[in-house]
C-alpha cells in the first residue's frame, strides 16, 4: 500500500469514528421536560379534572404530537407530577421517552384515569421547583432541560420561588402557565397580576416565558400553545448545529 493508500485508510477510519460520535449524539434525548401541576387548596375537584384532562388533550393535539415526534432519533423525555404544599409532590407519569404516538396516547390515558390524591391546602411554589429541578438533574445526556409549572395563585408557603430559581436552576429553563378563575374584568386583572408574579418570581433561563389560561376550561389550549413553543425550533436548531 502506497502513502496515499495509507492516507485514505486513516481518513476512512476518522470518518467512521466521526459518524459513530454523531450517531451517539443524535441518539440522546433532545429535551427532558418535567411538568408540575398545581393541586393546592384553591383547585377544586372539577378544576383538578379539567387540568388533568386538559393536559391529556393537549398531548394528543396533532401539532403537539408532531412536535414531540419531530426527531425520532432524539426523543423528548417526559415527566409529570402534582404539587401543593411543602411536603406534597406526587409523580403521575415517571420519566418516559416519547418515541411514538402510542407513547403519548398511553400517557394521556394515565392522566385521564388519575384520581386526586392527598394534598395540602397551601401553595408552595418554591418546594415544587426544588422537586422538579431535582428530577431534571437526574436526566443526563439531554440537550435541554425544561421545568413547567402550572399555578392559579402566588406562593404562600415555603421558600421564595425567586431564591430557588437563582440557586438551583442552572442550565434548566423554568416556564409557567398561570390559570385565571373568572372571565370578567376583575378576573382578567387578577390573571394579569399573577402573570407578572410568575415572570418576576418563577420563570428562569433562556427563552423562558409564561403562558396564560383564562380558566381551567382553557387549560388544554393554553398547555398546547406552551408545548409548541417549547418543543419546536430550538431543538431542531440544536440538531443542525450538532450535524455541522
Amino acid at each position: 500500500m502506497g502513502k496515499h493508500g495509507k492516507y485514505w485508510s486513516l481518513v476512512g477510519a476518522f470518518s467512521l469514528l466521526a459518524m459513530s460520535w454523531a450517531s451517539a449524539a443524535i441518539s440522546e434525548c433532545r429535551q427532558a421536560l418535567s411538568i408540575g401541576l398545581d393541586i393546592s387548596g384553591s383547585v377544586d375537584t372539577t378544576e383538578y379534572r379539567l387540568q388533568m384532562d386538559g393536559l391529556a388533550g393537549a398531548l394528543l393535539q396533532r401539532d403537539v404530537m408532531n412536535a414531540f415526534l419531530a426527531i425520532p432519533s432524539a426523543p423528548v423525555r417526559l415527566h409529570i407530577y402534582e404539587w401543593s404544599g411543602v411536603n406534597t409532590q406526587r409523580v403521575v407519569v415517571d420519566w418516559a421517552d416519547i418515541e411514538t404516538a402510542q407513547d403519548l396516547q398511553q400517557i394521556a390515558g394515565v392522566l385521564r384515569q388519575t384520581e386526586r390524591g392527598p394534598r395540602e391546602i397551601e401553595t408552595a411554589i418554591g418546594n415544587s421547583m426544588i422537586y422538579g429541578i431535582n428530577a431534571l438533574s437526574q436526566q443526563n445526556g439531554c440537550w435541554r432541560r425544561t421545568l413547567d409549572l402550572s399555578g392559579d395563585g402566588e406562593s404562600n408557603k415555603g421558600p421564595r420561588p425567586r431564591k430557588i430559581a437563582r440557586s438551583m436552576a442552572g442550565q434548566t429553563t423554568i416556564n409557567g402557565i398561570v390559570i385565571g378563575q373568572t372571565a370578567s374584568p376583575r378576573g382578567n386583572a387578577a390573571l394579569a397580576k399573577l402573570k407578572v408574579y410568575f415572570q418576576s418570581e418563577v420563570i428562569r433561563g433562556p427563552d423562558a416565558f409564561v403562558e396564560t389560561a383564562r380558566g381551567f376550561a382553557d387549560f388544554e389550549d393554553a398547555m398546547a400553545r406552551k408545548l409548541l413553543k417549547e418543543l419546536q425550533t430550538p431543538a431542531v436548531g440544536q440538531l443542525e448545529q450538532r450535524n455541522q
